[in-house]
């Protein structure tokens, strides 16, 4: 493949209606071809040969052309995503031995490091010999303190990423994710090896306005979490875009969203994908039923899985290759990365249960929140849930529960519905998993990833 830049050369000259192909923001957009043609940096982009580059912007858009800047130039690129605290930057310089930093706000620069400032790409491209295999750093979700950093390289990143046939239908691709995260950066990859158009959001734009958008861009494949597509569903403007495809991503796709989400686009494949910042894409599921074919366990080829003490383990030619400045072992010793997503297989289906550190201790009986919110999901006057832990002296803690009614559900008495809600749990969970306390409220937190916001909860 190249360097990245060399990626989006091969796909515009592969399909001349690629030509016209661009990243769009709220503000304004970037066309592929000056991606490839021009460079930001000027004279100055020589300059960032060889170094570890902390890329730390406040736009999407500018850590897209950052990307295409530095791919095959720079030694390291350490994509900083817009959520990560200041105050573990200083770590992170040192993990990843940042010597150089690249934004698109001179507000942003650091700790002393040379700063390089992005403008929109207007000088050609000077010869830069870019031949060197770069390492991306990504972050990883879901850890308090000090994120840590693993390495990938842009082989590994697109590795689930297949060609485009040259007779395809374009595509115009829109997602909920921030690119600066694993699943947001698998979508921006997509778009620019496949020579596709690409719609961002914005930070704080509201849902409604960023759905305007995508119809007015024309989208055709749009992805998200579970999380975002419920937002999404309770956002009347969903009904502006059309889309082809609907991919889901990044948390448990259970059957209550994969079927509203059917119900709302008919005609439009509905998909669900297994990955992880460490392990890389696992699979992707197109047959519209939650949890994946059991057949998938055991067998050999670029991604093997298995299931151990109950967590799906996966070995891949795109996973990280380790971690950043760190001693520990990503993968143990037959190559295996432990995803910590523990697995449930009934029949020939794996469904997903949670991950084995959210685990809620009933009485010495375990719970996972995501088995709870997913029989929680099912009711119908149900929009999305959040289930947690609540402490009780005599059985160290109970099942609480909070529930996003849908619109329908708002003139409902609640004593009511509640009832019912809690009579479908009781129908299809063990006894200590149902409820013990129920909440109605009008939203939940989500982090900037998109996932339920359960540290907080």
């Amino acid at each position: 493949m190249g360097c990245l830049r060399q990626a989006v050369a091969h796909a515009l000259a592969r399909d001349a209606r690629a030509t016209s192909a661009r990243l769009m923001g709220a503000t304004g957009g970037l066309a592929l071809v000056d991606l490839v043609a021009r460079t930001g940096l000027g004279e100055a982009r020589a300059g960032l040969a060889g170094r570890s580059v902390l890329i730390r912007t406040r736009s999407q858009m500018g850590a897209a052309q950052a990307l295409v800047e530095l791919d095959g130039l720079a030694a390291r690129l350490v994509l900083c995503p817009p959520d990560v605290a200041a105050e573990h930057l200083p770590a992170v310089i040192e993990r990843a031995q940042v010597d150089a930093l690249v934004t698109d706000d001179e507000a942003l620069a650091c700790h002393g490091l040379p700063t390089y400032v992005l403008a929109a790409p207007s000088e050609p491209v000077t010869e830069v010999a870019e031949t060197r295999t770069s390492e991306w750093l990504m972050f990883t979700s879901g850890t308090t303190g000090v994120p840590k950093l693993v390495i990938h390289t842009l082989a590994g990143l697109t590795g689930a990423i297949a060609p485009r046939a040259p007779d395809a239908e374009p595509v115009v691709w829109g997602t909920f994710y921030d690119i600066r995260r694993y699943g947001g950066l698998q979508i921006l990859l997509r778009a620019l090896t496949g020579g596709s158009s690409l719609v961002l959001s914005e930070a704080g734009e509201p849902t409604a306005a960023f759905l305007a958008r995508l119809a007015a861009a024309g989208v055709t494949h749009q992805t998200g979490t579970p999380s975002h597509w419920r937002w999404a569903l309770m956002n009347p403007e969903l009904a502006l875009i059309q889309p082809r495809y609907v991919r889901l991503s990044g948390e448990i796709a259970d059957q209550a969203v994969l079927d509203s989400l059917k119900a709302f686009f008919p005609q439009a494949a509905i998909g669900h994908a297994y990955a992880s910042t460490e392990a890389g894409v696992g699979f992707e599921v197109n047959d519209g039923r939650e949890g994946f074919p059991a057949s998938l366990i055991g067998v050999d080829g670029p991604v093997r899985m298995k299931i151990e003490d109950g967590s799906l383990r996966i070995r891949s030619s795109r996973a990280a290759s380790g971690y950043a400045g760190a001693e520990a072992a990503l993968a143990d010793g037959d190559g295996f990365i432990d995803t910590g997503d523990m697995v449930e297989q009934r029949g020939d289906r794996c469904f997903f249960t949670g991950r084995r550190g959210g685990v809620i201790n009933v009485g010495g009986l375990k719970v996972h929140p995501e088995e709870v919110e997913a029989a929680l999901n099912r009711h119908p006057m149900v929009r999305m849930a959040l289930v947690k832990a609540r402490r009780n002296p005599l059985t160290g803690a109970l099942v609480a529960a909070e529930v996003v009614r849908t619109d329908a559900a708002l003139a409902m008495d609640e004593a009511e519905l509640k009832s019912s809600i809690l009579a479908l749990c009781r129908e299809t969970l063990a006894p200590h998993k149902a409820p013990a306390v129920l909440k109605f409220v009008d939203s939940l937190a989500v982090t900037a990833g998109g996932k339920l916001d359960r540290q907080h909860a």
